[in-house]
């Protein structure tokens, strides 16, 4: 088995990294890595209705989707991403308890009692502390997780903390669970670096392992994935299945209802209504809606066509 870290802490170059493996190579992988503050969702999730937007484009958190199904998680330095890429003779090969049992025996090596917790969750004390996701392609399985060991729980629970009954569709939808982090369960601290040679030579103390270097034929490669699929509106955003948004607020005083519909993250129908702007200026905005990504941008850009200064309040009525 290749034994990989990444370097960098770019999540869209390491969720590219994770197809790049698994559809390129034929050895079997276990891979780590962190990322900067990101909430991934997964591949069959409507983005949007799983984060927390205000509080995500205010803190500068990055929203990635991931080639896995399943539901969102949140990677931050305090975390650690792992993975396994194997190959498989058949379906019997790939089983959530399968991947579990080596990340649940070194954190016991660790004195951290770990367990499955009947979903594809890794718990300690009765609390989550790592979301798992699979991915087949053709024999291999990519299989990925995260170890929340010294996350930064606040703005975890923040970024994806939504408000119910405003988007509509037919996509898959997380189920939340408490989460902690596994520090404190340690007996003995370690470091996060520590923490993460731990895991390493965990796999490597095992017959026939040894550490692979991405090289630089592999780096062109993942960053070309990068920047024509991971890092794009169109893949985090647009790939969502169709949506309808509806939302009521109000401002001054005065009534402001938004309906969106939504097909590819593009808006196909805008119904905005309610007295605070006027019949003339609703039509306008209705209108200057249609075809335009649901996005903060684009919204930002029409209501400035109506109005010379946007509330940032007003602009978030729209997500």
């Amino acid at each position: 088995m290749l034994c990989i870290q990444l370097k960098t802490r770019n999540s869209f170059y390491c969720l590219a990294a994770e197809e790049y493996l698994l559809k390129n190579f034929s050895e079997d992988i276990f891979l780590l890595w962190q990322s900067e503050n990101t909430v991934v969702v997964g591949k069959h999730q409507n983005a949007m209705a799983e984060i927390n937007y205000p509080y995500v484009h205010r803190n500068g958190i990055r929203v990635a989707r991931r080639i896995s199904g399943g539901g969102t998680v949140y990677h931050d330095e305090g975390n650690v991403n792992f993975g396994y890429i194997l190959n498989v003779s058949g379906p019997s090969e790939i089983s959530f308890t399968r991947f579990m049992k080596p990340i649940i025996e070194a954190l016991g090596k660790l004195d951290v009692q770990a367990e499955t917790s009947g979903r594809n969750d890794l718990l300690v004390a009765g609390k989550k502390i790592s979301g798992n996701a699979e991915h087949i392609f053709k024999n291999r399985v990519l299989h990925h997780g995260t170890l929340l060991y010294n996350s930064n729980l606040e703005t975890l629970g923040n970024s994806i903390k939504v408000v119910p009954d405003i988007y509509h569709d037919k996509a898959v939808q997380s189920k939340r669970s408490v989460v902690t982090n596994i520090l404190p369960f340690l007996k003995k601290t370690l470091t996060l670096d520590e923490f993460i040679a731990f895991f390493m030579n965990f796999h490597l103390a095992e017959s026939g392992n040894s550490v692979y270097e991405i090289t630089e034929h592999d780096n062109q490669n993942i960053r070309k994935l990068e920047e024509e699929k991971f890092n794009t509106w169109e893949w985090n955003f647009g790939y969502s299945p169709k949506y309808t948004f509806q939302k009521e607020s109000r401002f001054n005083g005065k009534s402001l209802t938004v309906e969106l519909k939504v097909e590819k993250g593009i808006v196909s129908e805008a119904t905005v209504s309610g007295d605070f702007f006027s019949t003339e200026e609703s039509t306008v905005l209705n209108g200057s809606l249609q075809g335009e990504r649901h996005s903060y941008t684009e919204i930002y850009k029409k209501l400035k066509e109506i109005q010379p200064i946007v509330p940032e309040d007003l602009l978030f009525a729209f997500f």
